[in-house]
């Protein structure tokens, strides 16, 4: 019987090592948030148009712009936000220990993740899907053609299951060279180390940029997999899991409403209902997320509609000049669609 118990208490202490996000069930993040003054956001090692710091400690990108959006509704300032960059193999175990508040690094949402890990994805702030990157010389049109090829990847990914699926399922040999750091990976394949480069679409257009010669690859056409990159928080804490969704609901909304950084503060005036609770003139749509009343106001105010947020950091304005495609708006052709505040 003893030695049942103590199997028993073994196994118990080594399920709590294994999981500490349900270490952390229960925990009030928003009030420890307000506690220590400032957000404290995990973020990508450096890659353009979704998180990259400059020369200075500026930070820059997508996934940057959200935690600013969620620091401007938590404090109105959207400065108060610390970013950790992390690789993809620290990413999720830095959530669970509570190093950070929020994970906001062009990470994949899956079942696995959610149900194994012990957190949960706030939504998608970027529809992606992997694909392939070669160099022009080899006159590669389709990644069909890429049999027998060597490819460079990052570990700890989706993208080395997605890859294995792809050649296993076309009956095609591969050699991957797994780098635990991205920028790692980049460099190997522009010194010629491999024929090939994988990742996300959009992490392609980004990792091309710091490559010696970009005009000298292409993106090959096909996708081979569903990439819904956004936010992650612990589970057991509802009320920050929704603060973190709504904060991007919010900058769709803005944008299905036509609020913009540039024009929110005379839409303060808007006769439209709909903007009228968007921005907190009329009911208090903040209380339930423990926000003021302008939370939604702070954060377009702060960093400007998603439509301008995407156009800004990989979208017509930025160096990447990636297509809005499925991350347009549902009315205007993409599936970008959030529930309406009300």
């Amino acid at each position: 019987m003893k030695r049942f118990v103590a199997t028993l208490v073994a196994a118990a202490a080594l399920g709590a090592l294994a999981s500490p996000a349900f270490a952390q069930s229960g925990s009030k993040t928003l009030e420890q948030v307000k506690q220590k003054g400032f957000l404290t956001c995990g973020t990508n090692t450096g890659l353009a148009g979704f998180g990259l710091p400059d020369d200075k400690g500026n930070w820059t990108g997508l996934d940057v712009d959200l935690c600013r959006g969620l620091a401007a509704g938590i404090f109105g300032d959207a400065t108060k936000v610390k970013f950790i960059p992390l690789s993809a193999k620290d990413r999720f175990t830095a959530l669970q220990s509570g190093e950070i508040d929020v994970l906001s690094r062009n990470g994949t949402w899956t079942q696995s993740r959610e149900a194994e890990l012990g957190l949960m994805w706030a939504g998608v702030n970027y529809y992606d899907g992997q694909g392939f990157m070669v160099r022009k010389k080899l006159n590669i049109a389709s990644a069909l053609e890429l049999s027998g090829a060597s490819i460079c990847v990052q570990q700890g990914t989706t993208t080395e299951l997605n890859m294995a699926d792809f050649f296993r399922t076309n009956s095609m040999k591969y050699e991957g060279v797994a780098f635990a750091d991205i920028n790692e990976a980049v460099k190997a394949y522009d010194s010629g180390r491999c024929d090939a480069y994988t990742t996300d679409a959009s992490g392609l257009y980004s990792s091309r940029l710091k490559l010696v010669n970009p005009d000298e690859h292409v993106v090959l056409p096909e996708i081979i997999s569903k990439e819904p990159l956004g936010p992650a928080v612990r589970q057991g804490d509802d009320q920050w899991f929704n603060l973190v969704r709504w904060t991007h609901y919010a900058m769709i909304n803005a944008e299905e409403l036509g609020v913009t950084k540039a024009n929110v503060e005379e839409q303060l005036k808007s006769a439209n209902p709909e903007v009228k609770r968007f921005l907190g003139v009329e009911g208090d749509f903040g209380k339930g997320l423990g926000l003021s009343k302008a939370w939604a106001y702070q954060i377009v105010k702060a960093v400007g509609n998603y439509g301008e947020v995407f156009d800004r950091n990989v979208g017509a304005n930025s160096s990447l000049k990636i297509k809005r495609g499925l991350n347009n708006l549902w009315s205007k052709g993409g599936i970008q669609y959030a529930p309406p505040i009300r």
